[in-house]
This record gives C-alpha cells, sequence and structure tokens, in this order.
C-alpha cells in the first residue's frame, strides 16, 4: 500500500460510492509464499509458518476506499512460483487451502 496521502480524493470517494452501489472492484497483485519450518518443535512433528504476501500493483484508490466503507474488494493474485520460500507441492496445495474456512486453516494443514 502506499500512504492514503499519495492517492486522489476524488479517486477514492468515487469507488467508495461505486462500493456503496454493490459494485466489488478488482486490485491485482504479485504474491508470494514463504513456508519456513520449524516453526514449532513438538518432538515427532513440526509445525510450518505459511506466510501468502501480497504487493498490491493496481488497486490502491480501491482499497482505500474499501477501508473506509467497510466493503469488500476482490483481489487477483499473481503468485510467483520462482520467488517464494516454497515447495512445488506447497504452491499446488494453495488453492485448496484458499477455499477453507479461516478457523479451519491452522493446524492441521
Amino acid at each position: 500500500m502506499v500512504p492514503p496521502t499519495w492517492n486522489e480524493r476524488e479517486r477514492v470517494e468515487e469507488y467508495a460510492a461505486l462500493m456503496e452501489q454493490g459494485t466489488v472492484p478488482t486490485a491485482v497483485a504479485i504474491s508470494t509464499l514463504d513456508v519456513c519450518q520449524p516453526a514449532v518443535d513438538r518432538g515427532d512433528y513440526y509445525f510450518a509458518h505459511w506466510g501468502l504476501t501480497h504487493f498490491l500493483l493496481d488497486g490502491h484508490h480501491k482499497l482505500e476506499a474499501a477501508a473506509t466503507a467497510g466493503r469488500p474488494v476482490r483481489l487477483l493474485s499473481l503468485l510467483a512460483l520462482g520467488e517464494s520460500l516454497a515447495e512445488a507441492e506447497d504452491t499446488a496445495r494453495l488453492p485448496a487451502l484458499r477455499t477453507r474456512p479461516r478457523r479451519a486453516r491452522g493446524i492441521g494443514w
């Protein structure tokens, strides 16, 4: 994100008005998946830290408007496979993991 002072007020207000009418805008990000372990050593098994980080390319005005209005934004995330600290098996699991409810994404991945 850029500081809100860098965004054009009129553009932010335009997106906020569209969101109030039900529009769900799309922002675009390049993303990396980092899987680092062991996060926690329980003796016979380990937990790993999964960090999915999004670097926003387009949508700064949309995200500020959504944050201000409390409205959703759709995120088109382009996962950089070669730049991530994750194995191919981990990145292959990511789409299915993202469909799980938030509470089910923790232990037992």
